[in-house]
């Protein structure tokens, strides 16, 4: 399967507008935003978990990288509330589920495949001092990517002429990028060499962003 595939081009998605696909596990589905590959897939989804669903146990060969977007995400590991950011590397596994139920944005087989830091980081917790109506995060930083989390002020505009691609996700609030609105869980990705340049809406904008990193997207290995 291949979804939004082509890295050259900007692309939009408006998720809450998506229908919900069953994943192979009972109470887990899924709303796909790229994806090169079947079931073991590069890809950028927002998973919902039932409450009391689980996914079997499973090593992460390509690494794993979310955001519990609202809920409790639950693994053996512990317990990561709405706002928690979680990188596992490849080589490492869980058994994932929620017992209260679970949104989860989550991106598979996108690391670099010698990278071994896992960690978890509730994002708010990380913010530096506001910048000219920003503040900003930085949660991973290294040769191919920086990853952030910033609250913008109603009305400050938010550039970025980073190489290597930009991709950001609305975790609340709204921005105006051209002609597009982008509101909360809207997904926006621009391909390696054009800026970006949006305006946060009157209740100001909470923004994961990506940079750097599509030079490096390939499909999986397997």
């Amino acid at each position: 399967m291949e979804l939004n595939s082509d890295f050259s081009s900007r692309v939009v998605v408006h998720s809450d507008q998506l229908e919900w696909q069953a994943s192979p596990m009972k109470g887990v589905d899924r709303r796909m935003l790229d994806r090169i590959g079947g079931e073991v897939a590069r890809a950028t989804t927002i998973v919902r978990y039932a409450p009391g669903s689980k996914f079997s146990g499973h090593t992460h060969t390509g690494g794993e990288e979310f955001i519990v977007l609202d809920g409790v995400f639950q693994d053996e590991h512990g317990d990561f509330p709405e706002g928690t950011y979680v990188r596992n590397p490849p080589t490492t596994g869980h058994t994932p589920g929620s017992e209260p139920g679970c949104t989860i944005f989550v991106k598979l087989w996108q690391f670099d495949m010698d990278d071994r830091n896992q960690f978890r980081k509730t994002m708010a917790d990380e913010l530096a001092a506001p910048v000219n109506g920003v503040a900003t995060a930085t949660l991973h930083k290294d040769d191919r990517e920086v990853v952030t989390y910033s609250h913008v002020d109603a009305g400050t505009e938010v550039t970025s002429d980073a190489p290597g691609g930009i991709e950001l996700l609305m975790i609340g609030g709204s921005l105006t990028s051209g002609d597009d609105v982008l509101k909360k869980n809207d997904w926006l990705r621009l391909p390696e060499g054009e800026a970006l340049s949006a305006v946060a809406g009157p209740d100001g904008a909470k923004v994961w962003m990506k940079t750097g990193h599509l030079p490096f997207a390939q499909p999986p290995a397997v």
